[in-house]
């Protein structure tokens, strides 16, 4: 974490808990980011807060902190099993909940308390096990929350902190009613300490925040401009068939540590993944459909370095920290302006420096007023030239996945790389993509 990114607010000045200070400290942080000095005294001092600020500038850290802080204020409940949870933290997708799950059990080392799991996808059984063995910190996603409360897998009478993480992704995915559902069978607004956290405080998050919040104060901080001043961004303006042999020249150019490839659909995603594969490079495939399992292995292999290219849908843009992302490349130009800030955000993160490339072809190049105007600031053209445009080895053969269905040995699908060929006669009965929620 560069200096730079840093305030001169040291978390020893907080009055916190030594314990947890401890903790802090061995995470290797002493100083608060600009979002952690501006809420950190607010709701230390008992008063709800709505935060705006860019992805990744530490809003889990201050959350989690204050979280613990308070809890450690009281008496703590005992460890018998059957205890009810006294901390609740909601997130739009299962990726973000899983992360807030390890900061959670990296700060909190040396605290007394329990931490649940809860989302969609995988691990229903030992999710309910470990809740019903009594926790102090629920953390998931709204739809797993909502099914476990309803079996009366656990209540929400104890509540005393309430964070709801990516509010306005809350929007976007269609979780507000959960939300709401929730909240209103916990303690009332001035009975428990309550924390927001969104990219962007619009009108609705506002008005969810002062509708189920006790007078939160609103703090924001606002960046300079909209993408981080650290990323180097360009843009290129390919034919559609040169995007695979630009994409393979410009891997081949750039010394590229680790590197994230959006794509806008699942099939872009299979079609770029199979074209890198078929040309020696090592990548992991993310989208919604992904087994959970799998996911979050290579989710895992990719933040440890095992892989270093990340080919994903939007289901990547948000919530997620993976350190040391040195390249963004949007192979293709997200259709929402906000898409972009989100995408290339995933590199230059907490103060380091990154370069964010995309490729404007005749498909997607509409999006580039909407994005420059959005940004505020034009996005520096490059040319390409012949020795750019890598002729492409065929592409592998990699696995499908549909989602909901069981498939034995023999019903494993293969991409066809990309060119959309079908048998004859043969519709396709894969499920519409659903939010990344449980």
């Amino acid at each position: 974490m560069s200096d730079k990114h840093l305030t001169d607010v040291s978390f020893k000045s907080l009055n916190l808990a030594q314990s947890l200070l401890q903790g802090i400290e061995d995470s290797g942080f002493s100083y608060c980011t600009p979002i952690q000095a501006e809420t950190l005294p607010v709701v230390l001092s008992g008063k709800d807060v709505a935060g705006q600020a860019q992805t990744g500038t530490g809003k889990t850290a201050a959350f989690l902190i204050a979280a613990f802080q308070h809890l450690l204020k009281k008496d703590t409940q005992s460890m018998e099993a059957g205890r009810q949870p006294r901390v609740i933290i909601l997130a739009p997708t299962r990726e973000l909940a899983v992360q807030i799950h390890n900061d959670a059990e990296n700060i909190g080392r040396n605290l007394p308390f329990r931490y649940g799991l809860a989302y969609g996808g995988t691990g229903y059984d030992s999710q309910r096990k470990t809740i019903e063995e009594g926790i102090d910190f629920l953390i998931g996603t709204p739809g797993r929350i909502i099914d476990y409360f309803k079996q009366h897998v656990f209540n929400l009478k104890q509540i005393e902190v309430v964070v709801l993480d990516e509010a306005d992704r809350m929007f976007d995915l269609g979780f507000i009613k959960d939300i709401r559902f929730l909240l209103r069978r916990m303690p009332p607004p001035e009975q428990r300490l309550s924390m927001l956290f969104s990219a962007t405080l619009s009108y609705r998050v506002q008005e969810l925040a002062y509708e189920h919040m006790n007078n939160p104060q609103k703090v924001e901080i606002e960046p300079e401009q909209v993408t981080a001043e650290q990323i180097v961004e360009s843009v290129y303006y390919p034919a559609k068939e040169e995007k695979i042999p630009l994409l393979l020249g410009l891997l081949n150019s750039k010394p590229v540590s680790r590197m994230v490839i959006f794509a806008n659909t699942k099939r872009v995603v299979e079609k770029v993944g199979a074209y890198l594969m078929g040309n020696g490079h090592k990548v992991a495939l993310l989208s919604g459909d992904v087994p959970q399992n799998k996911r979050l292995r290579l989710l895992k292999e990719f933040t440890d370095g095992e892989l270093s290219i990340l080919v994903a849908t939007d289901v990547a843009a948000r919530g997620l920290h993976i350190p040391d992302v040195t390249h963004v490349i949007n192979y293709d130009l997200p259709q929402q302006a906000e898409d972009y800030v989100h995408r290339i955000g995933r590199t230059a993160r907490a103060g380091a420096k990154g370069e964010a490339i995309s490729f404007a072809c005749d498909e997607y190049v509409f999006s580039i007023p909407e994005i420059e105007e959005y940004i505020g600031h034009k996005i520096p053209m490059e040319s390409i030239n012949a020795e750019m445009l890598v002729e492409p080895q065929p592409p592998a053969k990699i696995e499908r996945h549909f989602p909901g269905k069981k498939h034995g040995k023999g019903h494993k699908h293969k991409s066809d790389g990309g060119k959309g060929r079908r048998k004859p006669g043969r519709k396709h009965h894969g499920p519409k993509p659903q939010p990344t929620s449980g």
